[in-house]
């Protein structure tokens, strides 16, 4: 019983490593769509929220008067932890922003509601101890650049900003982009190198600045290299997922 001779081995490598090269380049494509589709998804979301504030001159999870349209849910005004079996609803503040965790979780569902997402939504949140915890496809829309991770609209004040978690500037309602145990700023987050691809393709490729953003470095020390917007840069080099995202949608 002879062996492989050298000619033979060294072609087995070859294969093998035409394989691996083959295997990785297909992770790298899948994972270059994954991030692609995030500039849709936002725009999507973003122009079915500003359709939604002309339609019902509110926005969505703010709206003072949504039960008029859709019925009162059982659990209005609890705590927002029973979730829908329909389009029966709570009413927000109507004060402008979505500013409490019910009313991001509320606005997903009144957005189905109008008929300006697909899907439906609890409209509650993900866990009956956890205001922050989101799950995609159940109380916010899944998204396609990571497992379970989705978006949640999020007011910032803008005045206060830079004292807290955000690089200073104007925010208002934002679309945050995470995933579970607090949805703006969950474990699920991206590599820098990806944070700042998603952030050339549709703003200035800067963390602190433009309509797309992360967290002050203090916050996310393995995303952004500095506090001050300006001159913040994405620490390219890190491999290790650090970011989450910010979008300022304008709203």
């Amino acid at each position: 019983m002879r062996g492989f001779s050298l000619v033979e081995l060294s072609i087995v490598l070859v294969i093998l490593g035409l394989l691996t090269g083959g295997i990785l380049g297909g992770q790298a494509l899948i994972r270059a769509a994954q991030l692609r589709a995030m500039p849709t998804e936002v725009g999507r979301y973003t122009t079915a929220a500003m359709t939604f504030r002309d339609k019902y001159f509110s926005m969505p999870g703010d709206m003072a008067n949504a039960t008029a349209f859709w019925g009162t849910a059982t659990s209005c005004p609890g705590d927002f932890t029973t979730p829908a079996t329909g389009p029966a609803t709570c009413n927000g503040d109507g004060n402008g922003q979505i500013n409490a965790w019910a009313e991001t979780w509320r606005a997903w569902q009144h957005l189905a509601n109008a008929g300006l997402i697909e899907g439906s939504y609890t409209g509650v949140q993900g866990t009956s101890t956890d205001t922050t915890y989101g799950i995609a496809g159940q109380n916010m829309p899944a998204s396609k650049a990571g497992t379970n991770s989705g978006y949640a609209f999020v007011w910032v004040n803008s005045s206060n900003a830079n004292s807290t978690s955000y690089f200073a500037g104007n925010y208002g309602n934002t679309l945050r982009w995470g995933a579970e145990n607090g949805v703006d700023q969950g474990a699920l987050r991206l590599l820098p190198e990806e944070a700042w691809t998603v952030d050339m393709k549709m703003d200035d490729g800067k963390p602190g600045t433009g309509n797309v953003r992360t967290y002050l470095n203090s916050i996310r020390p393995q995303c952004s290299d500095s506090d001050i917007g300006a001159s913040s840069a994405y620490q390219l080099t890190l491999k290790v997922r650090g970011c989450n995202l910010v979008f300022v949608t304008g709203l």
